[in-house]
């Protein structure tokens, strides 16, 4: 899951997963935030997710995190994350930030330095 040889001129990250339980996700976002990983967490309200999972559709209410990093600190989440993680395959999707407010990508880098 490594993004070493991804060129990118992301300024920071934002890392998307999902959990099924609206506690598991606050303490995960915790840890995150506590750790340097993320900057800032953000948890949605909880949503339906219709996925097919092992030949089967399943449909489940899921929370959706929104965690904000540094791209140095890219990788060390991506595998906290899968470590932490839950379920059996979690949806860890990271999308490049390129172009946002200076001083809220200065902070992110800040958080996570």
């Amino acid at each position: 899951m490594s993004t070493a040889n991804i060129p990118s001129s992301a300024r920071a990250w934002l890392v998307i997963t999902t959990l099924d339980d609206p506690s598991a996700a606050d303490s995960l976002a915790g840890v995150l935030v506590e750790q340097g990983l993320a900057a800032c967490v953000h948890i949605l309200p909880p949503g339906r997710s219709v996925y097919m999972w092992k030949g089967n559709i399943e449909t489940d209410a899921e929370v959706t995190l929104l965690v904000k990093t540094s791209p140095a600190r890219l990788d060390e989440l991506q595998a906290r994350l899968a470590d932490q993680h839950p379920y059996e395959t979690p949806e860890i999707i990271a999308l490049p930030i390129e172009h946002g407010l200076p001083d809220y990508l200065d902070w992110i880098t800040q958080c996570t330095s």
